[in-house]
């Protein structure tokens, strides 16, 4: 449950506001408009919080990357493949035609490339901070 709480709290911690400055100062979202989409993000980011840290642990457990470059590669890798598909279904259920789709995907594959890595290392923090381990103990729970 600790584990669960971690990283669903620091998903939402993470996503909120760093993708909430990004939308207010690069995208030019209104402030009224960064919250409600914010607020829309909420129970998509919860449900996938504790999800992509076991996908991720799983990642890495595999890989054992050991230099920085060869683990800022598997977590692009996992993030990527684990975040895309929730995206695109997320594009699917709002309507998206399969061209905006593929466009967006090509956007969303960049952002999360740049997001991936400062996610991971935040991720890797706060499990620390609360003492829990993650892929080098070999407990993927």
């Amino acid at each position: 449950m600790k584990a669960f709480l971690v990283d669903t709290i620091t998903s939402i911690l993470f996503f909120t506001v760093i993708v909430g400055v990004l939308e207010l100062l690069v995208v030019g979202l209104e402030p009224n408009q960064v919250l409600m989409t914010r607020l829309f993000t909420l129970p998509v980011i919860a449900l996938t919080g504790r999800p992509y840290g076991l996908w991720r642990d799983w990642v890495f457990a595999r890989l054992r990357p050991s230099r920085w470059l060869t683990k800022a590669f598997a977590d692009v890798g996992a993030f990527v493949s684990f975040q895309l598909p929730v995206y695109l279904a997320t594009l699917a259920f709002v309507g998206a035609t399969a061209a905006e789709m593929l466009i967006a995907s090509g956007m969303a594959i960049l952002g999360m490339s740049i997001l991936s890595r400062p996610f991971g290392l935040f991720l890797e923090f706060v499990r620390k901070r609360a003492g829990i381990l993650a892929f080098e103990s070999g407990n993927l729970s």
